[in-house]
């Protein structure tokens, strides 16, 4: 039996990347003008061109002027070029001209030859990536079309051997079980069937290792457990470059022998299936990637729309806002609204996440504000209302800061209160200082205390209010921008409108973005917020 066995298994192996023969005519062939400039330069000087790669052994005892060319490809060995004395050829020079006086002219035409590769090259690479770049067209009935086109892939690959049935098994998630998704000549039923456990399909492991399993026998057929009851068949991988994905079982009624050739078609059938595979997950991911972008810029014009943009009609007053999400979406906002008896509230907070979580987070914050802050006339109360909601509602794990500020608007009284690491600060025409109160973030514990603090706005003085990724800015000298930069930016310029001084402090700050990009103290809160309150009757 251990005769018949070694007999009649033949397992074909994929043989390891060889380098390609070399080729028979010369390598100045590579090139299609280098032998018109060989013939040339041997009338002329006579002397010819040799072209040789690196590790190529042969004697020329003439060569004797070299350069390097080196093509830069990957595939592409380092060759080397050389200037060889002709001898006796119709038409040559009778004295050649000698070795000093051809050496540089070697070594500019391997550079020459050199350049001409890397273009070669580059455009060899544009070309893929253009051929990688076609669009994948989806089916009006992808699903159908792909199990039509997987089905006569089978029978073609059958068909094509002499096979009456195949079948394609891929992997499970967990890759411990193989089921059918596609066969050709086998009973319907088999899509319905369970999958089968991976451990014990030994033809199929077999496969995976990259072989090519043949079975011509019965009794050989029994031994490596296949899924079908048949005289002889060939198992083999289905696979992309980076995924192993299944097998592919061809089935034959009676015994035979399948040859290297027959094996090898069906090693490209189970390509073509891969390929098939690959493009439908491409597909469905690209699907995907148009939905989400489309719910991205949805979502993107949404937040924006819910900041204020027009200020408030009062006497003496102007302000002006202005928010940056690092991608378009992000955890921070600035808001302002009007109160019963004269009192104007404002606020600029961040959630302590990045991306669509924390705009959920921050849409959800600066609606439980307004709310809160109709009844609330006292910010530090207001806060702690926020701090409660964003607890009970929440897994404990969604901080967020605020500065949350009531303004008396005859009198220029600001009551404030604040949470985490919200920025604000007075800026007038002597100098800056900070309006801060030392509290834990909003959502941090049920029982957080916020502390009340007040200041009075005189004419010509400016509130601004600033997240922390607008602060941990840095400038050109890479220190950080941090309040007292920002009110250097401001203190010249007091005389402008609230409006004209928010557009020349964005740009001020545009050349700095860049220099924060790949600073990590930056990069977790790259989102800036911006609010100035400018008060401005006499």
């Amino acid at each position: 039996m251990a005769d018949s066995k070694t007999k009649n298994l033949r397992i074909y192996s994929e043989p390891p990347t060889s380098p390609p023969p070399k080729p028979r005519q010369s390598a100045l062939h590579a090139v299609a003008s280098l032998p018109e400039v060989d013939r040339a330069l041997r009338r002329a000087t006579g002397w010819g061109l040799t072209l040789h790669a690196e590790d190529d052994s042969t004697d020329d005892r003439r060569a004797s002027a070299r350069g390097p060319l080196d093509g830069h490809g990957a595939s592409r060995p380092r060759r080397r070029l050389g200037l060889t004395p002709e001898q006796g050829e119709a038409g040559s020079v009778a004295f050649p001209l000698d070795e000093q006086a051809m050496a540089p002219l070697a070594g500019a035409l391997s550079e020459l030859l050199g350049e001409l590769d890397e273009a070669r090259n580059a455009l060899q690479r544009c070309e893929a990536e253009l051929a990688a770049g076609i669009p994948v067209v989806p089916h009006e009935d992808e699903a159908g079309h792909l199990a039509a086109r997987l089905e006569a892939v089978l029978r073609g690959g059958a068909e094509a051997v002499g096979c009456s049935a195949a079948a394609l098994y891929l992997l499970d998630d967990a890759t411990t079980e193989l089921k059918v998704r596609s066969c050709w000549g086998l009973p319907f039923d088999r899509l319905t069937a369970s999958a089968r456990p991976l451990r014990g399909a030994t033809a199929d492991l077999e496969a995976m290792l990259g072989h090519a399993v043949v079975l011509e026998d019965a009794l050989v057929m029994r031994h490596w457990n296949p899924p079908e009851d048949f005289a002889a068949a060939v198992c083999v991988p289905v696979s992309t470059p980076t995924t192993l994905l299944g097998t592919l079982w061809v089935f034959a009624d009676e015994q035979r022998d399948f040859n290297d050739r027959e094996t090898n078609m069906l090693e490209v059938v189970a390509g073509r299936i891969a390929a098939d595979l690959e493009r439908e997950a491409m597909r469905r991911e690209g699907v995907d990637q148009a939905v989400f972008a489309r719910q991205m810029a949805d979502a993107r014009r949404l937040q924006r729309s819910q900041l204020p943009v027009i200020s408030p009609l009062l006497d003496g007053w102007q302000l002006a806002g202005w928010t940056e999400q690092d991608g378009g979406i992000g955890g921070d906002f600035y808001d302002w609204f009007c109160l019963p008896d004269g009192l104007l509230a404002v606020a600029i907070g961040h959630a302590m996440h990045g991306g669509l979580e924390a705009a959920l987070a921050a849409s959800a914050l600066k609606a439980a504000l307004r709310a809160h802050g109709q009844y609330h006339r006292e910010a530090q109360r207001a806060l702690s209302q926020l701090n409660l909601t964003q607890w009970t509602a929440s897994a404990g794990d969604q901080h967020a800061s605020l500065f949350y500020g009531l303004i008396e608007t005859a009198s220029g009284r600001v009551c404030f209160s604040s949470a985490g690491t919200a920025q604000a600060m007075v800026v007038n025409e002597r100098g800056w200082h900070r309006l801060q109160t030392d509290n834990p973030p909003l959502g941090a514990g049920p029982e957080s205390d916020y502390e009340a603090a007040g200041y009075e706005l005189q004419p010509g003085e400016v509130l601004v209010l600033a997240t922390e990724g607008l602060a941990q800015l840095r400038d050109e000298e890479g220190e950080l921008l941090g309040p007292g930069g920002l009110a250097n930016l401001l203190i010249p310029h007091l005389d402008l409108p609230a409006d004209a001084l928010l557009k020349l402090v964005r740009e001020r700050l545009s050349p700095l973005e860049s220099i924060a990009e790949g600073d990590a103290e930056a990069s977790r809160a790259s989102d800036r917020t911006l609010l100035l309150v400018q008060r401005t009757d006499g």
